[in-house]
């Protein structure tokens, strides 16, 4: 009785029938796990819950053949109790049971792995971790031959050959459920590259349409940062161009986290001693990481670092052999820059390049389309003002002696100051200077420093920039700009003021100056034709022109003889200007009587040149017939009794008739007239101007309080 109610004595081991159902419940559920799962990690954990109930084992692995290497890795292990995992995933065909299992196609079994001889250095780790049975079955699908299946148990113990045969039957089921997550994971990365290569072509595109649409550098480069950021994650890009006049990397454009403020809005780096320049250089992409970074001593790869920057990328813009700059790209993430990354960069590159040189060009071409609409309007005005004198007219020995100075200097290239009173034709003397040297078939500017403000002087001379002060609402290119291989002519350079003179002997010395509001140096090649009526030694005497100057402009001088010192010369110019306004005017004047080029000849001409055309073309325009009629009387007042004898009592050709004309002791002027004359000259001669070193009463030689004094007193007033 005892013996029965004993269950060890009455349990019945299971019969085959059911073993075999039990294992056939298990393959169902086996099935309905790998239908339902697509993940291999819970795949295998629910197939160790199932297989417990029917098998015997303490770990489950699965080691798939990684064709690229030619290994088996162990991809995923299910354990019971605390096994750790193998120290090392991966292992050779050779070296690894497994591997013989995918190549045999036949299960590895090793009952005690302390004693099996083979493969030595698996068995090692099987028993540091403490599995001593451990049997492998093939991992083949229909298609493939994926690696293997493994069960292991922690004790010694036999398998048999219903086990193993229940083992390669789960293992063939697992293989479709691993073949079809391989293939799955296989399209789904598949359909990942096809989205990224959509999204990059498409950034291709934009990038295109957006090279295509502006030739502005900065809305160029906003446009390429917000097409490259949803393809390709950073946090900072530069755009660095080549500065042909420093040599130096000049940051055009700058995108950056909020954080990070930089000191200025623009700054250069150097070629020698930054990641652009480095790239720039070597003309190859350049990707410098971590530590890599830290051995360029520039202050924003600093200032990257300190934001967290682990990794930057530098790609050069090129084309057809000529390298314009870099693209930079810097990120937080130390493993960005892939190599699909780069190769997306490189193409990029290559677009912005052909996009910067063209932009370049159009921008230089611009530039010079301005220069040249300037310089045509500024001909343009000199051609309907003063261009018409195409020839000095004279021929007297003074005007042939400083014609031959003329033929001397121009040719040479020097420095010319051309000396002489107002009116003598210096400008044309800078003229003939011009169009006798190589550099006739560029332009020749004039500048009358007189005439400009000293404040606006230095802008009309050098150019300014945008908002270089108060009205500076556009760029200008300053007269210097104009004049590049032509000839500058600086008329009255002796009011050139003090704080200017300075630059201009550095443009005259060294052909380089800023413009106003940059510190740009710009180079130019010009001649510089000076012109003066003042004594410019005096006024460096007295320490209003600088010394330095004065002999940096005296290099060549030239003096111009006054008319009065040529006399030989008014009956040619007074027929060359009564030609010449004859048909200005539609008259029909043909000669001057004898008495009035006699009556000219005599004159002194205090206004020289300038007074004679202005002289004549009244007197065309007051002739009403061939002969010419001058206003004689009008010499007469301007002139010393002494040099106008001979025509004192004559009676001008236009005159009412002689009951009208002034009586014989009115052609001796008493000396308060003749004092009121002679200071009437002077206030002419000076444009009524009177202080100053130009003045009338310098002029006179006296004080201004006394000049004013005595207009008052002769009651001179300024004609409106």
């Amino acid at each position: 009785m005892a013996e029965s109610q004993n269950p060890a004595r009455t349990a019945r081991p299971p019969s085959p029938l059911d073993s075999s159902s039990r294992q056939f419940e298990a393959l169902l559920e086996v099935s309905e796990t790998i239908a339902q799962q697509h993940d291999l990690k819970a795949l295998f954990h629910e197939l160790a819950v199932r297989l417990h109930s029917v098998l015997q084992f303490d770990f489950l692995g699965l080691v798939l053949h990684d064709p690229s290497k030619n290994t088996m890795r162990l991809h995923v292990l299910e354990t019971r109790g605390n096994l750790d995992p193998p120290p090392s995933d991966e292992l050779s065909v050779e070296d690894s049971p497994a591997g013989w299992v995918w190549q045999s196609q036949q299960p590895f079994v090793s009952l005690d792995t302390a004693k099996d001889a083979r493969y030595p250095l698996f068995m090692q780790r099987l028993q540091d971790a403490g599995v001593h049975t451990i049997a492998i079955v093939p991992l083949t699908s229909a298609q493939h031959r994926l690696g293997a299946m493994g069960f292991g148990r922690y004790v010694p113990q036999g398998m048999t050959e219903v086990e193993i045969a229940f083992m390669k039957r789960v293992a063939a089921q697992v293989a479709v459920a691993v073949d079809n997550v391989i293939n799955l994971e296989a399209a789904q990365a598949y359909q990942q590259q096809l989205a990224r290569e959509r999204d990059r072509l498409q950034a291709l595109l934009s990038i295109n349409n957006i090279l295509l649409s502006t030739r502005d550098i900065t809305a160029l480069f906003n446009g390429i940062v917000s097409s490259l950021k949803p393809v390709l994650q950073h946090d900072y890009t530069s755009l660095a161009l080549l500065d042909p006049v420093t040599g130096l990397l000049k940051i055009h454009a700058l995108d950056m986290p909020a954080t990070l403020a930089l000191p200025k809005t623009e700054f250069t780096i150097p070629v020698e001693n930054s990641p652009a320049g480095q790239c720039f250089t070597s003309g190859q992409v350049l990707i410098a990481r971590g530590e890599q970074l830290d051995r360029y001593n520039v202050d924003v790869i600093r200032m990257l670092r300190q934001e967290g920057v682990e990794v930057m990328c530098c790609v050069p813009l090129a084309t057809h052999g000529r390298a314009l700059g870099t693209i930079n790209l810097a990120s937080r993430n130390p493993q960005a820059f892939s190599t699909p990354d780069v190769e997306l960069l490189q193409q990029v590159a290559a677009q912005v390049a052909i996009a910067l040189e063209n932009a370049l060009a159009f921008k230089e071409i611009d530039a010079l389309k301005d220069k040249l609409a300037v310089e045509k309007l500024y001909l343009e005005e000199e051609i309907r003002t003063e261009l018409n004198f195409e020839e000095i007219i004279g021929d007297s020995p003074a005007l042939r002696s400083a014609l031959t100075q003329v033929e001397l200097a121009a040719p040479a290239g020097t420095t010319v100051l051309i000396l002489g009173e107002t009116g003598t034709g210096k400008e044309l003397i800078a003229r003939a200077i011009h169009n006798l040297s190589p550099r006739c078939e560029r332009t020749f500017v004039k500048v009358n420093c007189a005439s400009i403000p000293a404040g606006l002087l230095e802008s009309e001379l050098f150019g300014h920039e945008r908002g270089a002060f108060t009205g500076a609402l556009t760029q200008k290119i300053g007269r210097f700009e104009f004049a590049d291989r032509g000839t500058l002519f600086l008329d009255e350079v002796a009011d050139l003021p003090l704080e200017l003179q300075p630059k201009l002997l550095r443009v005259l010395q060294e052909h380089e100056f800023e413009r106003l509001g940059s510190n740009r140096t710009q180079r130019v090649d010009v001649r510089v034709v000076a012109a003066t009526n003042t004594d410019l030694a005096q006024l460096v005497a007295e320490r209003k022109f600088r010394s330095d100057l004065y002999y940096r402009l005296n290099v060549f001088p030239i003096n111009i003889p006054p008319l009065r010192e040529r006399p030989e010369d008014v009956p040619i110019l007074v027929r060359y200007f009564v030609q010449k306004f004859s048909r200005r005017q539609n008259k029909t004047v043909e000669y001057v009587p004898s008495d009035v080029m006699e009556a000219l000849v005599n004159y002194p001409w205090p206004g020289n040149v300038r007074e004679l055309e202005n002289l004549v073309e009244r007197a065309v325009l007051l002739s009403p017939g061939e002969e010419l009629r001058v206003p004689l009387p009008e010499l007469r007042a301007l002139s010393p009794a002494s040099l106008i004898t001979s025509t004192q009592a004559e009676t001008p050709r236009y005159a009412a008739p002689a009951s009208n004309a002034p009586p014989a002791s009115a052609s001796i002027a008493t000396l308060e007239e003749a004092e009121r004359q002679h200071i009437l000259r002077a206030l002419r001669q000076t444009q009524w101007r009177i202080a100053g070193p130009r003045g009338a009463a310098n002029l006179l030689g006296m004080k201004r309080t006394t000049l004013q004094a005595r207009i008052r007193k002769l009651g001179i007033r300024r004609p409106v």
